[in-house]
């Protein structure tokens, strides 16, 4: 069931993670707070940590429409780090303690990148989301998971990239 929920939220980031800009935050939340949590809580019930990371997905969600620039740079911070830590899972590297300077160096380009170019990474950081999500979900290989994560984030970027000519065309 929750491999099913992240394959649905990771499309729909794909498709409209710059759209629905306070959906991309809740979804960085959930999926960030979901990742650590899982780490810091080893061995708690699942339901708990679901719990937790949906909390934490919500409040970005509500601080996404209250507080737009703030929630989008918090949002970078988390979908950089979460980038950072979910790689190194992928990719079957274990860096143990060092994980979480990784994910801080990771959020903050991730939050520096948001800050630069809003649009452009709100597309890339939502698109990039989305495909961990689904690769997350998925059991393969390395190379399956890398050439998962590349389709789909082009995937992402083209499909927003075209959504928001569009809407600037129609303004």
């Amino acid at each position: 069931m929750l491999n099913l929920l992240r394959v649905l939220l990771g499309a729909f980031l794909l498709g409209f993670g710059r759209s629905l800009y306070w959906l991309f935050v809740g979804g960085a939340g959930f999926l960030a707070v979901n990742t650590l949590a899982s780490r810091l809580l080893e061995g708690s019930p699942r339901i708990l940590l679901l719990a937790i990371a949906v909390a934490a997905g919500l409040l970005g969600a509500l601080l996404a429409i209250l507080l737009q620039k703030f929630a989008v740079g918090l949002a970078g911070f988390l979908a950089g780090g979460y980038f950072f830590v979910i790689l190194l899972d992928l990719l079957k590297l274990d860096y143990g303690p060092v994980v979480w300077i990784l994910f801080v160096v990771g959020g903050i380009l991730g939050a520096i990148l948001v800050a630069a170019l809003f649009e452009v990474s709100l597309i890339f950081l939502s698109s990039l989301s989305g495909a961990l999500l689904i690769a997350q979900s998925l059991r393969l290989t390395p190379v399956q998971n890398a050439l998962l994560v590349s389709g789909c984030l082009l995937a992402g970027v083209i499909i927003q990239s075209v959504l928001l000519v569009g809407e600037r065309g129609e303004a």
